[in-house]
């Protein structure tokens, strides 16, 4: 490939526009066993059927076929799915009879072909402000819980926007989780999303200061006992991460959710390592499979080669406003093949600039994430068309 098929203008953030060569394709290969050493989950976006009426506030619509290839994409690198959670856009335009419909989809395209999925169980089937008694929350969690253990799923236990809403204190939570986790068959993963991807968060496990919600939610954990798995956290702090993962009990197993520092903190130290419960390993599948098949060899210098040029792209699709990190995630799909249009449930396509997606569009290159470069370009100047940028 050569010439203008594989160039392409991009916007500049001042308002210049630069031609832009792609490099090759990177050399990827798929596993031929399962991953040993690390547990890698990807959380999946969905994908919007492009004729549907997905503008804010109306029922979503997917494109089923398209939604669960892509899971089938992720499981064909060795990657468990994480299903129904933020990067599926809950409680940014995926509702719970939707997501339940995908929960259900998801475990039953797993059972057909070998693939690990855990499923978000939340609360947003109230209507925001209706809780009124902690008693509201516990019924909705395990309305969601049922659905995804009738399935056989793994019950990932999402933060509730209406617990933190009503909650007095680190009392409160305890009382939930306590009787959620009690009911559960199986251990189950807690999710810690921090403010920066969920405003109304600030304050979960009772607490605003970090340090004191931390001990809350460790609390949580220790008395839960063998019910909790393991936890996700996803603050954003490497620093933070490392000092709860050091005090989490034995046989708990903590799931980095810090888009801003995975690589190094899969990698771990000599006190332990994280798992990955990460949005990102939707965008970068390839190299994240690549990167942890060298990890269990134990060549830790191909591990870094190959996963730390993702971090700059990580870090430009998380960037504040990060809850908006889902547009970047679908349009690197979108550029990538696997889906054939640049829309989503309700119409998150535009959160970010066409300035931002050129800047994406030049760091995936970088990373080597372009599986196709005369495609990619092409579906970047569609884009690019839209905003009348020929």
């Amino acid at each position: 490939m050569s010439g203008t098929a594989t160039r392409v203008s991009l916007p500049q953030s001042d308002g210049t526009v630069a031609s832009y060569a792609p490099g090759a394709a990177g050399a990827f290969e798929k596993p031929r066993s399962p991953i040993r050493s690390r547990v890698p989950l990807a959380a999946a976006h969905v994908v919007a059927d492009p004729l549907a009426e997905n503008i804010p506030g109306s029922t979503p619509r997917l494109d089923w076929e398209a939604t669960l290839a892509y899971r089938r994409h992720l499981w064909s690198w060795g990657l468990g799915v994480a299903e129904a959670m933020d990067t599926a856009q809950r409680g940014m335009g995926l509702d719970w009879p939707v997501a339940a419909d995908l929960i259900r989809r998801t475990l039953r395209e797993a059972k057909a072909v070998g693939g690990e999925v855990a499923a978000g169980a939340g609360t947003d089937q109230l209507a925001p402000g209706s809780a009124r008694v902690l008693d509201d929350i516990v019924r909705a969690y395990q309305e969601q819980c049922a659905v995804i253990e009738q399935e056989g799923g793994q019950v990932v236990l999402l933060a509730s926007r209406e617990l933190a809403r009503i909650a007095t204190g680190p009392e409160d939570y305890a009382r939930v989780y306590e009787t959620v986790l009690g009911e559960l068959r199986r251990p189950a993963i807690l999710h810690w999303l921090g403010e920066m991807f969920d405003p109304a968060l600030t304050g979960y496990w009772g607490d605003a200061d970090i340090a004191r919600a931390t001990d809350a939610c460790l609390s949580v954990i220790a008395a839960a006992g063998t019910r909790v798995g393991g936890i996700k956290v996803s603050l954003l702090s490497a620093e933070h991460e490392v000092g709860m993962r050091r005090r989490l009990p034995a046989g708990v197993r903590m799931y980095t959710g810090d888009d801003f520092n995975f690589p190094s903190l899969i990698e771990g130290d000599a006190h332990g390592h994280s798992d990955a419960l990460l949005g990102i390993f939707d965008a970068i599948a390839p190299a994240a499979s690549a990167a942890l098949q060298a990890l269990d060899t134990g060549d830790r210098e191909g591990y870094r080669r190959l996963l730390e040029p993702t971090l700059p792209l990580s870090r430009h699709i998380f960037q504040a406003p990060t809850y908006n990190y889902k547009t970047g995630v679908v349009f690197l799909a979108y550029i990538n093949g696997h889906q054939e249009h640049f829309r989503m449930v309700a119409g998150q396509e535009s959160m970010r600039s066409v300035v931002h997606l050129a800047g994406l569009f030049v760091l995936a290159d970088r990373a080597h994430l372009l599986t196709d470069p005369e495609r990619a370009c092409d579906r970047m100047r569609r884009v690019l068309a839209l905003a009348g940028i020929v």
